[in-house]
C-alpha cells in the first residue's frame, strides 16, 4: 500500500467537481494537499493554493517541485454542440495538460503519478473493456478529445518503458456528475443541462426519446475510485463507472422529480450512441465498487445546485475565452 500520511500531493483541477471530493479524502489521510487550478478553491480549507495555467509547462515544473503524488484530473468536459464547432479548442488544451503535467512529474521524480483518462478513449461498442481500447478508433462523438486522451494513456506507457518503472495510474471514468459541475446551458453534458433546465423552465425539453442507455457515476465515487487505486499502486488502465445501465428517460424523470416540474421529448434532436456501458470487474477485482446510487447522486446534486445558482456562472471554461 502507497502511504498518504504527511506526503505532499498535488491535485490538478483540485477546485473542480472530481477534485473536491479527492481533496477531503487526502485530508482524511492527513496528506499535505496542494491544489493547482484556475478556478479559486472556493470553500475549500487547509491546503495551498496555486493559480497556474497547466498548459504551460514552466508552471507544471513549478507546482510540481517537491511533489511526492500527483493527482492529474484536469480536462475538458464539453456538450455535443461545442464538440462539433470547437475541436481545436478541446484538443489542444488536452494534449498540452496532458503532456506537460506528465512530463513535469516525472522530471521532478514524483513517488506515484495518476493520469485521468475518460470513456472517450474507447472505439464504437454496447460495453467498454479496458483492453479494447486499440482494437479500434475512437467513436467520431469522442473522436479529438478521444485522441488527446489516448495520447495521454501512451505517454504514460512510453515513461514506464524508459524510466524501467511502473509508477502511474490511469483511471477511464464514465459519465460523471455531481457538485461544481458545468452548469453553462451552451456547453454542460447532460445531467448539469437537465438540472438547469429543470430549474428555469415549468417545462422540460428533452433531446431524443430517452431510449439510449449510458453509465452514470457519481463525482465522490469517482474519486474515491482514484484514491483506492493510487494506494493500492495499479499501473494498469481501470475503468470508473457503475457498471449499471440507465435510459436517458430514468435520468430526466429523476432530475425532473427533485423539481416537480412536467417534461416533453424532441424527437427531432440527436440522441447519440444507443449503449455505452462500462465494464466494471477490473476496478471490483481490485476491491472497489461506487457506493452513492443515482438517486441520491442527483438528490446531492440538486441540493447544492439550488444552494449556489449565484455562483454556477462563474466557473473558469476554456469556451469563454
Amino acid at each position: 500500500m502507497l502511504q498518504l500520511k504527511d506526503k505532499k500531493v498535488l491535485v490538478t483541477g483540485g477546485s473542480g467537481m472530481i477534485g473536491r471530493h479527492l481533496v477531503k479524502l487526502l485530508q482524511e489521510k492527513e496528506s499535505d494537499v496542494y491544489v493547482a487550478d484556475l478556478n479559486k478553491p472556493v470553500h475549500m480549507k487547509d491546503i495551498t493554493y496555486k493559480e497556474v495555467d497547466l498548459t504551460n509547462y514552466d508552471g507544471c515544473i513549478s507546482v510540481c517541485d517537491g511533489m511526492d503524488i500527483v493527482f492529474n484530473l484536469v480536462g475538458i468536459k464539453a456538450s455535443p454542440k461545442i464538440i462539433e464547432e470547437r475541436p481545436a479548442d478541446i484538443m489542444t488544451p488536452m494534449m498540452q495538460f496532458n503532456t506537460n503535467m506528465m512530463g513535469a512529474a516525472m522530471k521532478n521524480e514524483v513517488e506515484w503519478y495518476l493520469y485521468t483518462s475518460t470513456v472517450g478513449v474507447y472505439p464504437p461498442a454496447d460495453v467498454f473493456v479496458e483492453d479494447d481500447v486499440w482494437k479500434g478508433f475512437p467513436s467520431k462523438l469522442d473522436w479529438f478529445g478521444g485522441w488527446a486522451k489516448r495520447m495521454g494513456e501512451l505517454q504514460a506507457e512510453a515513461y514506464t518503458k524508459q524510466n524501467g518503472k511502473s509508477n502511474i495510474s490511469i483511471v477511464r471514468p464514465a459519465n460523471v456528475y455531481g457538485e461544481y459541475d458545468n452548469f453553462d446551458p451552451k456547453s454542460s453534458m447532460v445531467v448539469p443541462s437537465l438540472i438547469r433546465k429543470a430549474y428555469e423552465n415549468e417545462v422540460v425539453s428533452v433531446w431524443g426519446d430517452g431510449s439510449p442507455i449510458r453509465d452514470f457515476i457519481y463525482a465522490g465515487d469517482v474519486a474515491s475510485g482514484m484514491l483506492h487505486m493510487v494506494e493500492n499502486k495499479v499501473t494498469e488502465p481501470v475503468n470508473l463507472g457503475s457498471g449499471t445501465g440507465v435510459t436517458i428517460k430514468e435520468l430526466a424523470e429523476t432530475i425532473v422529480s427533485e423539481f416537480g416540474k412536467e417534461m416533453v421529448w424532441d424527437k427531432d434532436k440527436p440522441m447519440g450512441d444507443m449503449i455505452r456501458l462500462f465494464d466494471t470487474k477490473r476496478a471490483e477485482s481490485y476491491g472497489f465498487k461506487p457506493s452513492v446510487s443515482l438517486k441520491n447522486g442527483i438528490s446531492n446534486t440538486v441540493r447544492w445546485f439550488l444552494d449556489n445558482v449565484n455562483i454556477i456562472d462563474e466557473k473558469y471554461s476554456v469556451f469563454n475565452k
